[in-house]
């Protein structure tokens, strides 16, 4: 029988540790105050399912609907037409003036035919002044320009312009998110139009914003900043929101605007595409000066027309659960070797996730609940769940079947951001996680800002590793990966290498398609986990995410609710190892008891940095935001970064909400972490999606 749970994950029950200070409706008390809008703790239902599930195929098993046509006002007020949600209502700064562009500041690039403006800041406000303003790129065919005898040029939007397949009154805002493993996205200081010329010369306006990460900072003057959720995030909708106030300027009028980005990017543009408008992040906004009405007092939305995400790491609040469930509970050395507490964690952990699938109550094509149930090859791996899993692993390497010419030689890339152009010397972050000692202080103190200082109890990790695993937290870097020399000179040739250990692909020659048998085996030959147990949320606060939910007091803390409570619950059983010591168990709690600077709760600032939270009815925040229409998902399947189901479960969740139109996913065989395709490049891909988005 399946493992189940109540229909709709209620936070303030199932978060018991960490919720002691959160209010029925999962604010604080400092959130109300500060304008957030009470949207009880239990799902609305503003939003209606669409019958377009039943036209759910293949791997991408969600190529859904033929685009729709988004319909959003040219007048600036943005695309969040449709939606059971309203716009976000906040208080504008009482100065818009450092938000206006200058028609008469912008510099041209004749080689490249681009017009340009870096340096404009979007926010009145800004706490990080090296990352809270943007560059904007325009094809010069969209404008007619006077030449201001200085170097400069006095621009106006030309009427009837057509570059590429667009016009100046429809052209799409493009913007990249270049941060990976969370982290910074630093605004352009100087002009390059490398990685740039792709998309206008298609007649695209490209937008590169910079953005907080997940560290805290420092400024030139010496003050500081937060890092970490939600900041991110809320420095790219102010983004948005200050490109619609001035849309009269802009070609397009950035009615629809596109997020884009690999990785830690990924997530943050499938969260741009989520949380559209969502009241959580009003305050935050209102912080830093972001706009929320027009001139003439229409609201100003900062939702999306598409977001285009490749390997997002997300869904953060249950990551180190489906790790434990696809590929920690097939895994048996390191920190998941017989004889160590952590291999028991594990286990526990993969069970978990059962009770967090049977609790969500995602659909199939046909309507139907996925549920996970006892039995099968492991811990839960039964049921119509686990089935969609297996199936969208074969539909993988089918597709790869169907699109590969032997004699084939693998060959793979491993990437930490997307690389896309714009950044201050045309590139992009390298993601690695802070260099240096981890902050020093006493795990034991009964002082959560003080337990919450980063070093492990007790000292040591658990000794080993996860079988070749980078070191925890560090991002892999943007290399070439040939995944071997081999070259397969048939497809019975490579069919045969996969089997190599165990058989469990059988192929059909006649129908050049296969049957994968199960999902064990298909880990252990192809994607073997890399991290260890707490592969985000890590015992030592190591691990890049730990940052994303480290406050202005303290840089990383701890953030899994499920893991805190199973530390709690199991630690007789856990204390029968040698290795294990108890502390952390307190470590856990009291780092799920901090606060922000707005003063809100870990579990609140998850939701916020979790797109299911308001695409997925069995969440308190689904229909209080506006999501994007149009949704693609790219991602390796052979990546160790994060399970299979983080990605899938997104995609699922999005071919069920009433308001996006389509979804494109695709996992592609024989691709690690990487900007992943089936066939043809990232970028021409990425460009002909927005085109027929935009159609």
């Amino acid at each position: 029988m399946p493992r189940t749970t109540a229909r709709t994950i209620d936070r303030a029950s199932a978060r018991t540790i960490a919720n002691k200070n959160i209010d029925a409706a999962g604010y604080t008390t400092a959130n109300a105050s500060a304008g957030a809008t009470d949207h009880g703790n239990t799902a609305t239902l503003a939003l209606t399912r669409r019958g377009f599930l039943a036209g759910m195929t293949g791997v991408a098993g969600l190529g859904l609907a033929a685009c729709a046509q988004t319909t959003a006002a040219s007048d600036g007020s943005g695309s969040a037409e449709g939606s059971g949600a309203t716009a976000a209502t906040g208080t504008n700064p009482s100065d818009l003036s450092p938000l206006t562009l200058d028609d008469a500041a912008w510099s041209y690039d004749a080689d490249n035919d681009i017009y340009y403006q870096i340096g404009v800041q979007y926010c009145a406000s800004p706490a990080a002044t090296a990352y809270e303003s943007l560059g904007v790129y325009v094809p010069g065919g969209y404008f007619d320009a006077t030449d201001n005898g200085d170097g400069t040029y006095t621009c106006a939007v030309r009427e009837g312009a057509t570059v590429g397949s667009f016009t100046s009154a429809n052209a799409p805002v493009v913007m990249p998110v270049n941060t990976a493993g969370y982290s910074a996205q630093e605004a352009p200081a100087s002009y390059s139009a490398q990685g740039l010329t792709d998309y206008t010369a298609a007649g695209m306006v490209y937008v590169y914003a910079g953005c907080r990460g997940r560290s805290n900072g420092t400024n030139d003057d010496g003050s500081t900043f937060a890092g970490g959720a939600p900041w991110g995030v809320t420095d790219l909708k102010a983004a948005v929101r200050c490109l619609r106030y001035n849309a009269a300027k802009l070609p397009g009028g950035a009615t629809n605007v596109f997020t884009f980005g690999h990785s830690g990017g990924g997530a943050q543009s499938a969260l741009m595409g989520a949380t559209g408008d969502a009241p959580l992040y009003t305050p935050y906004l209102e912080s830093i000066g972001a706009v929320f009405t027009d001139d003439a007092g229409k609201t100003i939305s900062d939702a999306l027309t598409g977001a285009m995400c490749w390997c997002p790491i997300t869904s953060l609040d249950a990551a180190d659960e489906a790790y434990e469930w696809m590929m920690g509970q097939f895994a048996s050395s390191g920190t998941r070797a017989e004889g160590t507490w952590t291999r028991a964690l594990s286990a526990d952990l993969a069970t978990a996730y059962a009770d967090y699938i049977n609790g969500l109550g995602l659909t199939d094509e046909d309507g139907s609940v996925l549920e996970l149930a006892e039995g099968g090859e492991g811990t839960y791996t039964s049921g119509s769940y686990y089935e969609k899993v297996r199936q969208t692993i074969e539909d993988s390497l089918n597709h790869f079947l169907s699109d590969t010419t032997f004699p084939y030689t693998p060959s793979s890339q491993t990437m930490a951001d997307g690389g896309f152009g714009g950044g201050a010397a045309g590139g992009a972050p390298s993601g690695e996680m802070p260099s240096g000692e981890a902050p020093s202080g006493d795990i034991s103190s009964s002082d959560p800002s003080v337990a919450a200082t980063g070093e492990a109890p007790g000292g040591e990790m658990p000794s080993g590793d996860a079988g070749g695993s980078a070191p925890a937290g560090a991002m892999p870097s943007s290399s070439s990966d040939s995944t071997g020399s081999t070259t397969y000179e048939t497809v019975d040739d490579y069919i045969a290498s996969l089997n190599a250990d165990e058989d469990w692909v059988t192929y059909d020659a006649a129908t050049n398609t296969a049957t994968v048998s199960g999902m064990g085996a298909f880990v252990r030959a192809c994607k073997q986990a890399t991290k260890d147990v707490g592969a985000f949320d890590a015992l030592d606060r190591g691990q890049a995410e730990n940052y994303v939910f480290g406050t202005s007091q303290a840089d990383a803390l701890h953030f899994d609710a499920t893991m805190a409570d199973l530390l709690q619950t199991n630690g007789d059983t856990y204390a029968a190892y040698s290795d294990y010591d108890s502390s952390y168990a307190d470590a856990y709690a009291q780092d799920l008891e901090s606060v922000d600077d707005l003063g809100t709760t870990s579990p609140v600032r998850q939701d916020m940095y979790n797109p299911l939270y308001f695409l997925c009815d069995a969440f308190g925040g689904y229909g209080t935001a506006a999501p994007a229409a149009h949704w693609r998902i790219r991602t390796g399947i052979e990546q160790g970064d994060t399970s299979l189901t983080i990605e899938l479960n997104l995609a699922l969740a999005l071919a069920a909400c009433g308001d996006v139109a389509d979804v494109d996913f695709a996992t592609v065989w024989s691709q690690g972490h990487t900007t992943a395709e089936r066939t043809g490049s990232a970028g021409e891909n990425f460009r002909a999606w927005v085109e027929q988005c935009c159609a």
